[in-house]
């Protein structure tokens, strides 16, 4: 069986951080802080203390550490990587095929999906069906723009397409996933793209539409109505400190990788959303991790397992401390907010800063273990340093400019938009499991979902039209 963002460097303008000696206010993740653009960038496979504590590289560890507050009790929520990209975006809990990369570019099963308590869809594979909602699907109904950007995709055409980047070798034969390694041409890795796993965006077109390689980013930026309301960045295996050797060059033209093909990403590119239109008008930057080294399984803010594996981190609740630094928008520069947080709580605060509030897991807009009962959002310990007055109590921005007024998320259970009330597709038929106590019963635990390797190579994932 399978096992296994942000730089609103706070900004050099006067529109991300009030001046020094002004009076200021504090608030929660909320359209009332007029943050009308998120750059989330993903980082690899560092601990806290290796990222914050002993990196003798400046520009992530010092220079932007001064610039930001550091969220020094920010966890992964499993391991090992995937499920993390996935958690982020949808709230879905890790399952045995993302706790191993999903090494197979396969469909989920069963399709629809069934939920379990908490939005989760209980079964097993990759490729979640189309009643799963992500972020994605809810900033398109409320009329928002999102992007990711791939670093890479598409270099080899043989291996992944350019647009959304699904694996090409799986796609034709349902067998391993070739982007699991570099190459010294394509560095990319399609398991840190997690929109490739929605059945929601590649049937919609969505995927194709919206996920493109990092170069287009830079031509984005050049005007707020061209810069999402989400940017989603994902730098290849060098850059993202994955590899160390890389097998092909970082964006500085080194081949070290780690925590210094890190620095180099991230002093390339934070300083060009920076200056960006988008980021001056009220722009955040999340610079996070996926997890920690596997050996740390630690977690926070009572995470719970879903119904597809018992253990989260693999050897224990979660994806260890991490730690994130946001920058931007009311965000204190040289800063430490030590309120637990979560990738959970991430999504969980996108969606409260986009004005999202109806449908998902509790009927209040957040999907999957983002509306878990206790998780907080980014609060006053992130947003600290709003300038006095700034807060708005009118509707949310408008789509050029930033979150527009909710119109109604995703249905109930985390099912996509456009689904029918239960979490079922219009014309099929689907189901919720009970629970007790909260907490879901057993038919679809890792035990009781025999499907092996063996079954899943047989599932090959199908693009539906």
């Amino acid at each position: 069986m399978l096992l296994v963002a942000l730089a609103l460097l706070l900004g050099s303008g006067p529109a991300a951080v009030a001046a020094p000696g002004r009076a200021t206010s504090s608030g929660s993740a909320s359209p009332a802080l007029g943050v009308g653009h998120v750059f989330v960038i993903v980082l690899e496979n560092e601990s806290y203390k290796a990222t914050y504590e002993t990196n003798p590289n400046p520009y992530l560890g010092r220079t932007l550490r001064r610039r930001g507050t550091l969220l020094s009790r920010y966890f992964g929520i499993g391991h090992v990587s995937h499920d993390n990209y996935v958690a982020m975006m949808s709230g879905q809990a890790p399952g045995a095929a993302s706790q191993s990369d999903c090494q197979q570019y396969v469909d989920f099963a069963p399709s629809p999906a069934v939920f379990a308590p908490e939005g989760q869809a209980a079964g097993v594979g990759c490729v979640l069906p189309p009643n799963v909602a992500s972020l994605p699907d809810q900033m398109e109904k409320a009329g928002l723009r999102w992007h990711g950007y791939m670093q890479s995709m598409g270099n080899d055409l043989n291996r992944e397409p350019d647009r959304c980047g699904e694996p090409t070798s799986s796609f034709g034969t349902g067998m391993r996933d070739g982007t699991q390694t570099a190459a010294a041409n394509d560095q990319y890795a399609a398991r840190h793209n997690p929109f490739v796993y929605f059945h929601s965006l590649i049937d919609s077109g969505s995927c194709e539409r919206n996920v493109v390689p990092l170069p287009h980013l830079a031509t984005d930026l050049a005007s707020t109505a061209t810069t999402p309301n989400l940017s989603y960045i994902v730098p290849d295996l060098c850059n993202d400190g994955h590899d160390a050797p890389c097998k092909g060059k970082d964006v500085a033209g080194s081949t070290a990788g780690g925590l210094s093909s890190v620095d180099h990403f991230l002093a390339h590119w934070v300083p060009k959303i920076q200056a960006s239109p988008a980021y001056k008008a009220g722009g955040l930057i999340v610079i996070t991790t996926d997890e920690a080294d596997n050996s740390d399984a630690t977690a926070c803010c009572g995470e719970q397992p879903g119904p597809n594996s018992p253990a989260p981190g693999i050897t224990g609740p979660g994806g260890g401390r991490i730690g994130t630094l946001v920058l931007g928008r009311c965000v204190r520069g040289g800063a430490t907010d030590s309120t637990p947080y979560n990738h959970y709580a991430l999504l969980r605060s996108l969606e409260d800063l986009y004005g999202i509030r109806t449908g998902g897991a509790d009927g209040k807009g957040h999907l999957g273990m983002a509306g878990a009962t206790g998780l907080a959002p980014f609060g006053r310990g992130v947003f600290a340093a709003c300038p006095a007055g700034a807060l708005r109590t009118g509707s949310p921005p408008s789509v050029a400019d930033g979150p527009g007024p909710a119109s109604g998320g995703p249905g109930s259970a985390g099912q996509a938009p456009g689904t029918a009330s239960g979490g079922q597709a219009p014309g099929t038929a689907s189901a919720v499991l009970p629970a007790t106590g909260g907490l879901p019963l057993a038919p679809f635990g890792v035990a009781a979902l025999a499907l092996t390797t063996a079954a899943l190579a047989g599932r090959r994932h199908l693009r539906r039209s």
